[in-house]
């Protein structure tokens, strides 16, 4: 989407929103101010922030297209028809980023304005991505989990589960203190389980070894479990 294009989309799913979801046109708005003053050049200038502004009115639109149904049931049989990682992703915490606090959001917003969030493991996920949905596996990536929710990618394997995967190749000196700050980023948000994969990008088949223990656990870990694993 052209900048133009995405700042007219904003304040028309925000008219929407404020007679369906109240909440999500707040969200939105908030989002709305936080660019209104770019002009369309230095917008589309930021390669991130565009593409997290097409995530969102994505979002938003699906969101409003399932809020808009005239039942609950209707709405159920619509999220049921999503596969599993996109189910949890619209029917769980998407809507729980709309209507809690996001300490987080003011200040990876400003990151990403400034250029300082770089996206450096893009092309490594992108990966793990393909191998994931290659051996049958579904995948959602989206900014708003990896930036408030510590959580990468949303993996769901064979089964009707989804599971939370943070990936880093911190070293193992920082590595604890990372998994405590994940641990209760995840139980903050009322994620019940989640899975922290610590990598060595000189190990020739880690991606493998990751793909692996993501998928496994995708069907088995248990409620409660919060599990980390080093490469």
């Amino acid at each position: 989407m052209q900048a133009k294009d995405i700042k007219n989309r904003l304040k028309s799913l925000i008219r929407e929103a404020s007679i369906v979801d109240p909440s999500l046109a707040s969200r939105l708005d908030e989002i709305d101010r936080w660019v209104k003053d770019l002009k369309p050049g230095s917008l589309t200038a930021k390669k991130f922030v565009i593409l997290f502004l097409e995530q969102v009115i994505r979002d938003a639109e699906a969101w409003l297209r399932v809020k808009s149904l005239p039942t609950y049931e209707e709405q159920q049989a619509a999220f049921n028809a999503l596969k599993p990682s996109l189910k949890f992703w619209y029917s769980y915490l998407f809507p729980k980023w709309l209507n809690e606090n996001d300490a987080k959001f003011y200040i990876w917003r400003q990151k990403l304005m400034s250029g300082e969030f770089a996206g450096e493991d893009i092309d490594f996920i992108a990966s793990v991505i393909n191998n994931v949905q290659r051996r049958g596996g579904t995948v959602v990536k989206r900014y708003i989990a990896d930036l408030s929710m510590a959580t990468d990618i949303i993996v769901s394997s064979k089964s009707d589960k989804s599971l939370c995967v943070q990936l880093t190749s911190l070293s193992e000196e920082f590595f604890q203190e990372k998994s405590n700050n994940w641990e209760s980023t995840l139980r903050f948000w009322k994620i019940d389980k989640g899975l922290l994969l610590s990598y060595n990008p000189g190990v020739t088949d880690f991606v493998d070894r990751i793909v692996n223990v993501t998928l496994y656990n995708s069907d088995n870990l248990e409620t409660g479990i919060y599990l980390t694993f080093n490469f």
